[in-house]
């Protein structure tokens, strides 16, 4: 599993990030193939079609944030990312203690487009 720098590294993989996808989105879009011509630009046509996005994982202690890549047969977390103390408690006073993935949005996601700036 790959972290943060080798991420960064990877400009191809940095220019295919999805900032705006969601876990929700990823299920509509790759897993409820009969809902996706009337709600989106982008439809899914096979498995030759991948998103790259950033979820947050609560689900253990500590929320985690995972790269996914999706297409219509898999769900493959490519890396995971601890997040800094005061990106975390930030993130833990705005969701509380629910389990559960998230979207990454407002501090979370400033501080990874910055963490992947070249």
């Amino acid at each position: 599993m790959m972290n943060l720098s080798q991420i960064k590294k990877n400009r191809k993989l940095v220019n295919d990030i999805d900032w705006d996808m969601t876990p929700e989105e990823a299920v509509r879009l790759y897993l409820e193939w009969g809902n996706n011509w009337a709600r989106s630009n982008y439809v899914i046509r096979s498995k030759a079609d991948v998103s790259h996005y950033f979820v947050v994982n609560t689900w253990k202690d500590d929320p985690v944030i995972y790269l996914v890549r999706r297409n219509s047969e898999n769900a493959e977390e490519l890396a995971r990312i601890e997040m800094p103390t005061q990106i975390k408690q930030r993130f833990l006073k705005e969701n509380g203690d629910l389990k559960g993935v998230y979207a990454i949005d407002g501090p979370v996601r400033d501080w990874l487009q910055h963490q992947l700036e070249s």
